[in-house]
């Protein structure tokens, strides 16, 4: 069977999903699977890569040329990946990867590939759609003010003052629909607010604003389609006020802590409130579930990301492993996931009279 790998992308989170792709080659098993490359640009063209059969040297692969004498691959319609007896893996982080448009093409050339689904990924991708179905589900979350950039623009001091009428400093201000805390910010006081929610509308024009809260940050990992596992909770261990793009991917300064140190009551509910919210949003795959965990034991449902970083630094892999299942099994896993969705959504058309 074919593995099409699409990795890069037209996000801010390009350059993860590419360590994220290497990570994958090294894992899968060659014995059953041939991985072809499709690499996506920073400006949308879509480039046909070589097809793997073993595993690669290095990750000078995944550099693909194709305006060049000696070009390793070349530029394709992104309809011509259409072709039978082959799976996709959507590595692809943030916007246009994640948020469900990636997804909508996939099903509308009939593949099947590994992650969720159109509405799942839309409504997981973007904070204040994820916080609106989670407080239907009462799942408890930090205090928030979602704030348009047209309603801002129009009258900044109204949004100021909404914010600060409902929320204490710090607050911390993120774009609705990015990941790796890209154009995240934390303010201290009304200018800091202003300049968070302008680093903000670089990225979307959609924000939200969360109450700043001392807590630990734990992560569980989820599995399945209707049969759906988690894993124990692992820790972001923290010796700053919160991680950046950078300290997360560039600096390498994470260090996780799996299983996480906690009472059994909040693995509990951690494994607890992770396997209903991905069940709300329809969840299929895999999932990481991200919470803040306060000195008193709270627990508040940061976010949901269903595709999740797969780099050798990436706490979702790391968490299986901790539970018993190897990466290239997990790779495996996924596989099977999506060939079981991909039947059951046929068998759905296949019904209709």
């Amino acid at each position: 069977m074919k593995i099409v790998l699409l990795y890069g992308g037209r996000s801010a989170e390009h350059d993860v999903s590419i360590l994220s792709a290497y990570s994958v080659l090294n894992a899968i098993y060659y014995d059953y699977y041939q991985v072809q490359l499709v690499f996506i640009t920073k400006d949308g063209k879509w480039v046909k890569g070589p097809l793997l059969t073993e595993k690669p040297k290095n990750e000078s692969v995944l550099n693909l040329t194709w305006d060049t004498k000696d070009a390793t691959g070349e530029i394709i319609s992104p309809s011509t990946i259409k072709e039978d007896d082959a799976v996709v893996f959507p590595l692809l982080h943030g916007p246009n990867g994640e948020d469900g448009i990636i997804q909508g093409f996939l099903e509308t050339i009939d593949m099947p590939y590994i992650g969720a689904g159109v509405l799942t990924s839309a409504c997981g991708m973007d904070k204040i759609m994820t916080k609106y179905i989670l407080q239907a589900a009462g799942i408890p979350q930090v205090p928030y003010v979602p704030v348009l950039k047209n309603l801002w623009k129009e009258n900044p001091k109204q949004i100021f003052e909404q914010c600060e009428g409902t929320l204490l400093y710090p607050m911390f201000v993120k774009p609705a629909n990015m990941g790796s805390s890209v154009g995240i910010s934390k303010a201290e006081n009304r200018e800091e607010l202003q300049n968070a929610l302008q680093e903000a509308y670089k990225y979307d024009t959609r924000a939200i604003v969360e109450q700043g809260i001392e807590a630990r940050e734990i992560e569980v990992a989820i599995l399945g389609n209707e049969d759906v596992r988690t894993t124990l909770a692992g820790e972001i261990v923290k010796d700053v006020a919160f991680y950046d793009y950078n300290s997360k991917y560039i600096d390498n300064q994470i260090v996780m802590q799996i299983p996480a140190e906690v009472t059994e009551d909040v693995q509990e509910k951690a494994q607890e409130f992770a396997k209903k919210a991905y069940i709300m949003l329809g969840g299929s795959g895999l999932s990481r579930c991200d919470f803040f965990l306060t000195n008193k034991n709270e627990l508040f449902l940061n976010e949901l990301n269903t595709m999740p970083g797969f780099t050798q630094y990436s706490m979702y892999p790391s968490l299986w492993e901790k539970m018993g299942l190897k990466y290239g099994d997990l790779i495996e896993e996924l596989i099977q996931l999506a060939l079981k969705r991909y039947k059951q959504r046929q068998s759905f058309l296949t019904d209709v009279k």
